[in-house]
């Protein structure tokens, strides 16, 4: 009797447990589910990048040297390579775009007559890197350039009537960004390189811009006066006219995110600005426009500072919070230059910051990483590592 009484109050209290017992499962599960996704997605999309520049020719020119740097980027956990493929007015693969434009052949080949960026493509993947080629100049050419001499319709210029800045790269001229055959030849280039290399996306940084100075050539205050019924200001850095031609540029690159996306749906537009408010009101670059309206897939922001409070100041700003939000976002740390070599110490110092508020880095360049470094080859490979402990991998499309 008083087995059958406690089975009939086991089965009564099964009966209303049950449901809970199924809630609590599927939460679980749900949960589960959740932190599984979230986990995998931030490792797949946290950016551990390096830009191979110029500098870097030595290495990218010898297939050995190529084999090594990249096999030693995989075991350092690296995940991604930006590889210089517009410079200086010049493409480095071949180009028929280029040749069309009347810019003669200008390729740097490699020691075994091998397509560089075809190279640098293949053996990345087949270590599960990323490739993101980098057009690295954008806009700006230099004055020597065939692109500047042979198509000087293509340029603007100051109020003045002067048409040259001076940049790092010394002296340049810049394209108009709102000129309908600029607009075309960048976007040429660009679908160029993704539908003929197997690689992940581009890259557009600070050149992909234009110093405010610029933009009274005739056609652009032409379309100005259309627009607006006013000629543009004497000021350069009058609100509205700043305003008007960042729009401008924004509008021309959603352009190009379509041109690029009907080709390659899912490569990656990256975007490596300088921080907003100099990008915006110096350059007429409004990236967190671009952001916001889903024009760029990646946001890499340049913050080139030796002291770490200063570039503790600089990655805090709300837009790269927003940003982050939205798209994988990193910060640009300096690792070097030829004549300005930058200590392991301060590279970890910022790398840590920028991880502690989860964001990734990329670093300028190559070589400085542990070749042209104060430091040992060892000690440097020995203080990345202790950066990235164990892998992040990111998916490269296909």
């Amino acid at each position: 009797m008083k087995l059958r009484f406690v089975l009939q109050c086991w089965r009564r209290w099964i009966r209303h447990l049950l449901p809970l017992l199924f809630l609590v499962s599927l939460v679980t599960v749900l949960l589960s589910g959740s932190v599984t996704s979230a986990t995998a997605q931030t490792v797949r999309q946290e950016i551990r990048g390096v830009w191979i520049t110029l500098n870097d020719m030595d290495i990218l020119k010898d297939r050995i040297k190529l084999k090594d740097a990249i096999g030693q980027l995989r075991r350092l956990n690296f995940n991604t390579v930006y590889p210089v493929v517009w410079n200086s007015g010049y493409v480095m693969y071949p180009s028929a775009v280029a040749q069309r434009t009347g810019i003669q052949p200008f390729v740097y080949a490699g020691s075994d007559g091998q397509d560089l960026i075809a190279d640098v493509t293949a053996q990345a993947h087949q270590q599960g890197l990323v490739v993101i080629p980098w057009f690295e100049f954008g806009l700006m050419a230099p004055a020597t350039s065939e692109l500047a001499l042979n198509h000087p319709e293509w340029l603007t210029q100051k109020r003045d009537g002067s048409q040259t800045s001076v940049s790092a790269a010394g002296e340049v001229m810049w394209l108009n960004p709102f000129l309908p055959d600029v607009q075309r030849f960048i976007t040429d280039l660009v679908v160029e390189v993704v539908t003929q290399y197997d690689v992940d996306g581009i890259q557009f940084d600070d050149h992909m811009s234009l110093p405010r100075e610029f933009g009274y050539d005739d056609y652009t205050v032409a379309l100005y006066i259309k627009e607006t019924k006013k000629s543009p200001p004497a000021n350069a850095s009058d609100a509205a006219w700043v305003r008007w031609r960042a729009n401008k540029i924004t509008a021309f690159m959603a352009r190009l995110n379509r041109a690029v996306k009907a080709r390659k749906p899912n490569a990656i537009i990256s975007v490596s600005p300088n921080y907003y408010d100099f990008a915006y009101r110096l350059h007429l670059q409004d990236w967190l426009g671009w952001v916001r309206q889903n024009l760029v897939d990646e946001l890499i922001v340049q913050v080139y500072r030796p002291n770490l409070q200063s570039f503790v100041e600089q990655i805090n700003r709300s837009e790269i919070r927003e940003a982050q939000q939205k798209i994988p976002t990193g910060i640009g740390i300096m690792a070097g230059l030829r004549h300005n070599p930058v200590s392991i110490g301060q590279i970890q110092s910022q790398t840590r910051a920028a991880q502690a508020r989860g964001l990734g880095v990329a670093f300028f360049y190559y070589e400085s990483l542990w070749n042209d470094a104060l430091e040992s080859v060892s000690d440097r490979q020995s203080g990345f590592q202790a950066l990235f402990e164990a892998p992040a991998l990111r998916s490269a499309i296909k």
